[in-house]
């Protein structure tokens, strides 16, 4: 099976997916257990494909400027700054470790 049937099966089960959830009763959606479930998975998954990002690099792990740029960010949200504030901090962070040689 060449690379283009795996991209269709891909493709078909995406816009099933998607389907099913126009096709499910407005009333099993409007739970407040699914709705609390649904915020907890995409929290989850946000999460972990952050730190997936900020460690790896392809197959190999990556300690490299990304991770201090992810503490300082952290430090930013635990002091409660705003979303932008966040997202300049760990921007210099990255380049002021990289400028001091930080890979």
């Amino acid at each position: 099976m060449s690379l283009w049937f795996w991209v269709i099966v891909a493709c078909v089960i995406g816009f099933l997916t998607k389907l099913l959830g126009y096709l499910l009763p407005r009333k099993w959606l409007t739970n407040p257990r699914v709705a609390r479930v649904a915020g907890i998975l995409t929290i989850g998954l946000l999460a972990s494909l952050t730190i997936a990002n900020t460690v790896a690099t392809g197959q190999q792990l990556a300690l490299d400027a990304r991770l201090g740029a992810l503490v300082a960010a952290a430090i930013a949200l635990w002091l409660r700054a705003p979303f932008l504030v966040v997202v300049i901090v760990g921007a210099a962070a990255a380049a002021g470790l990289r400028l001091l040689g930080w890979p």
